[in-house]
């Protein structure tokens, strides 16, 4: 069997591991990253990228795509479909803490394809599209995967390996890795439109989330079309869930009229809450949705992916041309990654999908109260901002040692 030898191997070629790969090679890291797909997915995924992750893809050289034609984003409301109260809140009050203070709505295929293309320029990275690992084992000096190809099973020999093989994670069951949380009862469908919702609703945003006890929805602004993210009803079968009397349903409820809304795709998943038991074993370290999935509230799961990947990848480098001590800088990146997810990404995202879930039904005025002191509170709104565009996350990251 043939080996191959590498520095960091990356396993998935997501938006994760594609800004790892880019990273490490362009601080002279020798890194293979292998994927199972021939090329990007370009199904329905995460589509917000918050200004921590534009700052970290502008470093980089990899926001060309994000700025060329993604929307910017910088106000962003949430909306009691029953009320009528919206609370607007605008991201330009944080602009003396970024040079990116809006969002960006961009499809993740666009912006990860633009970046392994970016990986596959580089002279010191090797990508293997079409080509999945199958099982790893490690020792004191490194780690060893075995890949499929079409045609054969090769060794390849690496000091460190970044697992961002997603939520079905192979390297995570090959460690044997609990992945405890749990699942929505509710299924979610997903419409896309080009049809505009915008003129449905007064001084509607990019970003919105309607809150509601019977039928709560988040409705995003993509290029060239919206988003809407509604929960399944119970007891709906898939086949009805798309059907074209669910869809006209739904958008002649949003809308308020009945009409025939055309739609690009119709897309049902469950929403989890996980977080693995470890994020690092020996020369191992896994990052995304390898080790942690939680609910699109929010538009936290990718960015907190890839703010997991550059913290790897700094340790990396730490300790590959550095030479600090690898037990250190992995256990580091386990503490700090794994704290942040719990206690943020976690907590924040479980906390927001109640609230849209319940309509505020059981305190419906308590909470348009504290929205309302928010929106007068200066320094409570700011500090509220920076938490929602995950700065405070990323500085408390830091502050754990």
């Amino acid at each position: 069997m043939i080996t191959h030898h590498t520095e960091v191997l990356v396993a998935g070629l997501g938006p994760v591991g594609a800004t790892a790969a880019l990273s490490l090679a362009r601080r002279g890291i020798a890194v293979t990253a292998i994927e199972p797909l021939a090329s990007s997915a370009t199904d329905l995924r995460a589509s917000t990228y918050h200004a921590p992750t534009l700052e970290i893809l502008d470093d980089l050289g990899a926001a060309g795509t994000l700025f060329g034609q993604g929307l910017k984003a910088p106000v962003y409301q949430y909306r009691d479909r029953q009320s009528g109260d919206v609370f607007e809140f605008d991201l330009t009050e944080i602009a003396d803490r970024t040079r990116f203070p809006y969002r960006i709505q961009c499809e993740q295929h666009r912006v990860t394809a633009s970046i392994v293309e970016q990986v596959q320029g580089e002279p010191s990275a090797t990508v293997l599209q079409g080509q999945r690992v199958l099982f790893v084992e490690q020792d004191e000096e490194g780690v060893t995967a075995y890949v499929e190809s079409a045609n054969a099973v090769e060794r390849w020999r690496a000091r460190h390996l970044l697992a961002t093989d997603g939520a079905s994670s192979v390297v995570r069951k090959v460690l044997g890795l609990q992945f405890p949380g749990f699942t929505y009862d509710d299924r979610f469908v997903c419409f896309s439109t080009e049809h505009p919702i915008e003129e449905a609703f007064d001084n509607l945003s990019h970003v919105n989330y309607i809150s509601d006890p019977k039928e709560w929805m988040v409705v995003l602004r993509v290029p060239g079309m919206w988003r809407v993210l509604v929960p399944a009803p119970a007891g709906f079968s898939d086949a009805q869930l798309v059907s074209e009397d669910y869809k006209n349903g739904v958008f002649g409820r949003m809308l308020g009229r009945d009409c025939d809304v055309a739609t690009r795709h119709r897309t049902i998943y469950r929403v989890h809450q996980r977080v693995c038991e470890r994020f690092a074993v020996g020369r191992i370290l896994l990052a995304g949705d390898a080790v942690h999935l939680n609910s699109p509230m929010g538009g936290f799961g990718m960015n907190s992916g890839v703010h997991d990947a550059i913290n790897a990848c700094d340790k990396l480098v730490q300790v590959l041309r550095h030479g600090a001590d690898a037990a250190q800088q992995t256990a580091l990146y386990e503490r700090q990654r794994q704290t942040i997810t719990r206690d943020f990404v976690q907590a924040q995202t479980i906390e927001s999908t109640r609230l849209m879930r319940d309509g505020w039904a059981s305190a419906r005025a308590e909470r348009a109260d504290a929205l309302g002191r928010l929106m007068k509170d200066r320094a409570a709104r700011r500090a509220y901002l920076l938490k929602q565009a995950m700065f405070t996350s990323l500085e408390q990251a830091a502050a754990i040692q």
